[in-house]
């Protein structure tokens, strides 16, 4: 007998039914039309543009679920539970309809063979997966995982979905013969044989009628907890800033960009609509090294606590906050902690973008002048010299007086490559001797290349990321009409942070040759040469050493096979660290970190743990970098951490030159 038929107090089932989809579905729209209402009231931000690349992603993020693989015993289970969900909602919707118009000439989904089978074995390895979910979540918790209710009720829901499925199909063939169409009822069965026809059916009907309810009550519960990401996190996939993932332009936006945040409606849809969109797994907090060096910062907190600001303020329509973002519900102190490494974003297996909600709450505060003194100075020296280290323009050019022949100025006579050197590798005497071991390599492979001596301005990278978007533009604008007036082809830095804004954040069309001028980084650069056998090695290197993939380098920009091809080339053996590539733990300098004071008790700084990661290694003698930045992090942590004479960090382009010779 048809399920819906049976009557309930004489009335028909069917009716019911209605009712039940009506509260439910009232529920959830409701709840979805708040947010959708909130939304369309914050900043402008257009995510609609690269339609066959956003296409491209929804099939490998959401179809794919690409990112739920990057743990892997967990991961399995989750693919299951998402191509769960979607084969159980189809059915769900086909089984709706036919229950609410009982008079469609329609079978049931789970009465169609192939569907019936698959919903059976889907079943089957969803409950499976939840053993091994509750069993991880229980013996064997990673770090920062978050238990909540939440996640009770909804593994609750789903066993009870799948339980009462299979114990429906189970009733439904005690008296029936569907052994191909339904494998695991028909297994069921058999514990059911003294089951009258009549008593069978009424199980049936009872399971059926429990599912319904489940499903309908689980719909309308979505939009009212964390797991609302069921619904947003295919549509995240799709906005995926994926030219550049951490790119802090908002397209659409941009007259707003540079005055910050610290309500809801200042921040763009898309801002807010990640927040809606994070399972709370805590996946970026295991790989943040400011939360795991002790600060507070954790970016799952940090969003939960702007989706909270968001139902205090916007869905309750008040006009007072008694609690405000800045200061309330985030310490700023926390929102210094971040070294924009990017690993949380790189984690995330719903593609939220940690970074852009980080630095628009930095940008208001450094508008309303709420930056310690050591970040304010650096604005000041910035400001003053167009450097952090506060020296004269003419200072910029001094490493080159010992190199012969004498450095070519860009300016007054053209290269092939423009050498934009960056801060550290000009100004640091810890490092002016590896920019000049960089140029004698240059120029032993016969490169043409030239600096702008003190035309060069710091890129801004990190100053942008600190949260001074106006002196940002600043400094881009000087060094866009300095590359305007040089004569060059491609250019070329050793310093990954210039590196990664002049590629991304810099208009180079500007230049005047109509079209993107190419940035390369040297490894790009040294392995090209390799190649091409501009660059060869008089002598193999016996070391043992470890590589670190810079933040910058590896993550923002995907460059981490040309080092370790050098590597190769040089004949030394590489050991890598457990924490390499994509999963390569942050020096701790990005973000501005660089310049700023622990205001706070950590255990450990992220340098220090790279540090003892790299000692750890069987053998390794030599931590090697391909960044100015990390020369200056490593070497200082070796002192703190009392490692004086077990390690020695080297540049990548100082065994270049040795190999040379």
């Amino acid at each position: 007998m048809d399920p819906v038929m049976f009557k309930i107090f004489g009335i028909p089932g069917y009716v019911f039914l209605w009712l039940f989809a009506i509260v439910s579905f009232t529920f959830f729209g409701l709840r979805v039309t708040k947010f959708v209402k909130v939304l369309r009231k914050a900043r402008p931000e257009n995510r609609l543009d690269n339609i066959f690349t956003r296409i491209k992603n929804f099939i490998v993020y959401v179809l794919g679920q690409k990112k739920l693989f990057g743990e892997r015993s967990i991961g399995l289970p989750h693919f299951l539970f998402f191509w769960g969900f979607v084969f159980y909602a189809v059915s769900f919707f086909w089984n709706l309809i036919r229950g609410l118009v009982p008079a469609l000439p329609i079978p049931y989904a789970d009465e169609i063979g192939f569907v019936s089978f698959f919903l059976e074995i889907f079943a089957v390895l969803v409950l499976i997966s939840i053993i091994v979910a509750v069993i991880r979540r229980t013996f064997f918790p990673p770090p920062h995982l978050q238990k909540s209710r939440d996640a009770v009720i909804i593994l609750s829901l789903i066993t009870i979905l799948m339980v009462t499925l299979l114990l429906g199909q189970s009733f439904k063939d005690t008296h029936l013969t569907l052994k191909a169409a339904s494998p695991v009822g028909i297994y069921l069965s058999s514990i059911f044989k003294g089951l009258t026809p009549r008593d069978a059916e009424i199980w049936t009907a009872i399971m059926w009628w429990v599912h319904i309810s489940a499903v309908l009550f689980f719909m309308a519960y979505i939009p009212f907890s964390k797991h609302m990401h069921l619904l947003t996190s295919p549509v995240n996939a799709f906005l995926l800033n994926d030219n550049f993932p951490a790119n802090l332009n908002i397209k659409g936006g941009e007259e707003k960009l540079a005055e910050g945040s610290s309500k809801w409606d200042e921040f763009t849809w898309k801002q807010l609509f990640q927040t809606l969109t994070c399972a709370e797994c805590g996946r970026c907090d295991r790989v943040c090294p400011a939360l795991n060096s002790g600060y507070e910062l954790s970016p799952r907190q940090l969003l939960h606590d702007m989706k909270e600001h968001i139902f205090e303020t916007a869905l309750k329509g008040v006009e007072t906050i008694e609690k405000p973002l800045i200061g309330g519900h985030i310490k700023e102190e926390v929102l210094w902690q971040c070294t924009t490494c990017m690993s949380c974003m790189s984690r995330c297996p719903v593609l939220n973008e940690h970074i852009s909600n980080i630095v628009q709450m930095r940008r208001y505060l450094v508008n309303q002048g709420s930056v310690e003194p050591t970040v304010q100075d650096l604005l000041m020296k910035m400001t003053r010299y167009g450097n952090s280290f506060g020296q004269s323009d003419r200072n910029r050019g001094k490493w080159t007086v010992p190199v012969e022949p004498k450095i070519k100025d860009a300016r007054k006579e053209e290269v092939d490559y423009l050498w934009v050197t960056g801060d550290y590798a000009a100004f640091d005497p810890r490092l002016q001797n590896i920019t000049q071991t960089t140029a004698k390599i240059l120029e032993a492979a016969g490169i043409n290349f030239g600096i702008m001596y003190e035309a060069e301005k710091n890129s801004g990278n990190d100053i942008r990321r600190i949260g001074e978007e106006g002196l940002f533009e600043t400094l881009k604008d000087k060094n866009t009409l300095a590359f305007s007036k040089s004569k060059f082809n491609k250019i070329f830095t050793t310093d990954p942070h210039t590196y990664n804004t002049i590629k991304n954040e810099y208009d180079l069309k500007v230049t005047g040759n109509g079209h993107n001028i190419e940035v390369v980084h040297y490894t790009e650069l040294f392995d090209e040469l390799i190649k091409k056998g501009l660059l060869k090695f008089n002598k193999k290197l016996n070391y043992k050493v470890t590589y670190h993939d810079p933040c910058y380098l590896g993550r923002y920009n995907n460059i981490y096979e040309q080092p370790r091809k050098i590597l190769k080339a040089l004949g030394v053996k590489l050991i890598e660290m457990p924490r390499n590539r994509e999963q390569s733990y942050c020096c701790g300098a990005g973000g501005g970190r660089i310049w700023m004071e622990d205001k706070v008790k950590i255990t450990e700084r992220p340098s220090e743990s790279r540090i003892k990661e790299a000692i750890a290694l069987d053998g390794v003698e030599m931590l090697v970098v391909a960044c100015p930045k990390d020369i200056v992090m490593f070497q200082d942590a070796i002192k703190t951490t009392g490692n004086e004479g077990k390690i020695i960090v080297k540049d990548i382009s100082e065994l270049i030159f040795e190999g040379m010779h």
